[in-house]
Parts: C-alpha cells; structure tokens; sequence
C-alpha cells in the first residue's frame, strides 16, 4: 500500500542521510504511485472509448525534467503553457506529436514556435486566431489547432481555480452576447481549424461542473460540423481538473468515476467520432509526494505547544496563505524515522519563515512533537516541493524520486532535483553583479 511505502520511505531517508542536521527538509515521490496513476488514467478512458485518447499531463503541477521523463514513459503527452515549460517537456523528451500548448497570453514568437514544430495550439481568444492566421499564411503548419471556450456554467469551491465563471480570463466567453454566432463562423473561415478546447477548473470543482463544461464543449462541436455539413472538428481537448482528496490516503474521485460520468453526460463525444485530449495535472501527482522536516525547536505559546520545523511558506504556499481552501495533513514521525505514537496533543506546526503566519497546521491533534522528531506532510507531489517561494532567500529542498525493491523493503532513491546551494541563491541575487548600482 502506499502508506506502507511512505513509512519505509521515511525510515530509509534517515538512514540514508537524506534527511538529516545538514539537510533538515527533503521532498520524496513515489515512482509506483505515480506509475499506477497513470495507468488507472489511461485504463479509465480506454473503458469509455475506442477513439484515441492524448493524456497530456499539465506541466505546471510538477515542472521538473525526470517527472516528465517518467510520465512519458508511462505513456503521457505534455499540456505548456509558457515557454519555459515547453523547454521542460522537450529537455524530457515529449515529442511534438505529443505536446499541447495553451496560455491566455501566447507572444509571436511562442506561436510561431510551436507552429513550426508541429505543437497542436489551443487559441484563447479571436485575437490570438487573428495572429495565428498571419504566421500560417506565411509559414503553414502542421499543428493541429483549436479555440478555448468558457461555457460559464459557474464556480466550484475556491474560485480563484474555477475556469468557467461568467468572468474567467481564459478562453472566448461563450454566452455574452453573439460570441458563440462569433465562434462558429470563427471556425466555418477556417476550415483547417479542428480541435474544441474548454477547462472548467481543478481543485474545489465537483465532477459534474467538470462534465458540464465538456457537454459544452461537445454541443459546440456538433453545432460546427453541422453547419459545416461535415466534421470539421474531430478532436475535443476537454482539460484536466480531477479534484484530489487531501484528507485522508484514499485516492477519490477516481478516473472511472468521471470518465463513466462523461459517458452518461455526453455519450455522443465517446462514440468513437471524437478523439479525446485531457490534460490532468494535481490527480496524477498529489497523492505520492510527501514533503519531510525535521523538527528544530519546540516551545509553548499561550498554552499551545508549537513545533518550529524547516517546512514552512517556501514549499505550501498556498495552505499557508490560504489554508481554509489548501489544508494538509501532518504525519509525525520520530528522529530515527519511525511512526510516532503516543497521546496526541492539539499543537501547531510552524515553518522556518519570519511572519507569524508561516504554520502548516494550527491547533492540530498529533503526538507531542520535539526536537529532532520528523514531520512528513503528505499529498504534496504537485504544485508544492516544485513551487519554490523563496521566502527569507531559504533554499530550495532536494526531491528523491524513490522505489521500494525487494520483499524485505529495501528503498532506493533517485534525486530529481538537488538542493538548492547558497552559492546558487547569491546566484540568483545578482552576486555576480554587486556593483552595478554604484556610480
């Protein structure tokens, strides 16, 4: 089980030095969980329809090069959305054929890119389509491209990640006044362009906004090949979004679920006429990361022990600054990596930061932690170890990508990324430029 391997994963970082004095925060990814979930991924969508099928993993939720690697191994593509993605996926070896690029803010040189090698293109809006249509009348291409659109059918739960309000920023907003009329002549001019593309939003969306979003997008489609009198559009990029549960080891909703959901939502996009492109990111990743500190100081405050630890704001951004809508779990372990025990306490779990809000979990029953004790916080494998905030200048943490090889539960380790060096943050500071603002 995964929380098996979590436990023999962190008694093995110890042991190994992974995570020790020297190097007080480490970050761990569990290459089987991640190989599962991508397979109960493909699995799920192959039940549903025997049209092709391109699971494009969302870049942004774990930009790291050998993640990637591993993904593409596994059989997925690559969803950019900037540049430096796309130099991320192409450094894995994602070929084009297998690479999408969205952004709501494409320059010329992005698009002219990715046209040239053949990256299929979602447009945001009828001004991106303007422009895409002056590089292809001068350089064609063989991209295959599409438009976004908003079916602003509303809001999940944290709507700063909900993609189909009436006022979103991404995509053409499909019920304003005469923008779908707009939309569909968009596409009847250009009859090269044959993708749909909509995004509902992630975390905090229930499945049946997300489905709702893709009916919309279906019904778009059938509207353009219609009026077309052929099919026009042959592929349906209905993005990613699958909401993690972050508060416990089960991994729910599942890839079934919403792909039998779809089924019943929208039987005619399943009916092998239309291949599929999804874009799932935070649902591949989140359950198999875990992110370990050591616990450097205890004390009391007002009655209420706290746990200072390394693990704070420049790894959980966002539970720290919103941690009503991002709550993690904490798990304590003891300074040799073993399972804590003992009477749980309601204490806090503060990180290394120097504002008072830098706590990764308040008033939080665990056993009493102290000094040298371990916190792993689980459920972190996307859009946190990643996601460097550089906060107080504090480094950026090494992650291990690791595998449990024997019966005996033997842990090997790869690193994935190093940890940042002090060298390498006065770097980034300028240092090699401490003059430059002098006469």
């Amino acid at each position: 089980m995964a929380s098996h391997r979590r436990d023999q994963a962190v008694r093995a970082a110890v042991e190994q030095g992974l995570l020790s004095p020297a190097e007080p925060v480490a970050a761990l990814l569990d290459t089987a969980g991640v190989r599962a979930s991508a397979a109960a991924l493909v699995s799920a969508f192959a039940a549903v329809t025997d049209a092709p099928v391109l699971h494009a993993f969302a870049v942004k939720a774990c930009p790291l090069v050998p993640v990637l690697r591993l993904l593409y191994d596994c059989g997925l593509g690559a969803e950019v959305a900037s540049p430096g993605e796309l130099a991320l996926a192409r450094a894995a070896g994602v070929p084009p054929s297998r690479t999408v690029l969205d952004s709501p803010a494409k320059t010329p040189a992005e698009l002219r890119q990715a046209l040239a090698l053949g990256i299929a293109v979602n447009a945001d809006n009828l001004q991106e389509l303007a422009r895409i249509d002056a590089l292809i009348a001068s350089a064609p291409t063989s991209s295959p491209l599409g438009l976004r659109i908003n079916p602003q059918i509303g809001a999940g739960l944290i709507g700063a990640l909900s993609t189909a309000t009436a006022t979103s920023k991404f995509g053409v907003a499909l019920r304003d006044v005469g923008a779908r009329e707009a939309v569909v002549q968009a596409y009847l001019d250009r009859p090269w362009m044959r993708r749909v593309h909509t995004h509902t939003g992630s975390q905090g969306v229930p499945l049946a906004l997300m489905a709702e979003g893709v009916a919309a997008a279906y019904d778009l489609a059938e509207e353009i090949n219609a009026k077309a009198g052929r099919q026009q559009i042959d592929t349906v990029d209905i993005g990613g979004g699958l909401p993690v549960n972050f508060a416990s080891d089960e991994e729910t909703p599942t890839y079934a679920e919403y792909a039998e959901l779809l089924a019943a939502t929208a039987p005619g996009l399943l009916d092998g006429r239309y291949g599929l492109v999804t874009e799932f990111g935070r649902s591949l990743l989140a359950k198999h990361g875990t992110v370990l500190a050591r616990v450097e100081y205890t004390k009391t405050s007002g009655g209420r022990p706290i746990a200072v630890t390394h693990a704070g704001v420049q790894l959980a951004t966002r539970t720290v600054y919103d941690p009503a809508s991002w709550p993690l779990r904490i798990l304590a372990y003891d300074s040799e990596g073993r399972p804590g025990g003992g009477e749980e306490t309601v204490q806090d779990v503060a990180g290394p930061a120097c504002f008072a809000g830098d706590l990764l979990a308040t008033a939080r029953p665990l056993p009493l932690l102290r000094p040298d004790d371990i916190v792993a916080v689980p459920d972190t494998g996307a859009y946190y170890f990643a996601h460097h905030y550089a906060y107080n200048s504090l480094p950026r943490p090494a992650v291990h990508g690791f595998t449990v090889t024997d019966d005996e539960g033997t842990v090997s380790f790869a690193t994935v990324r190093a940890a940042q060096t002090l060298d390498e943050i006065v770097a980034e500071a300028g240092g090699d430029r401490t003059d430059a603002l002098l006469p």
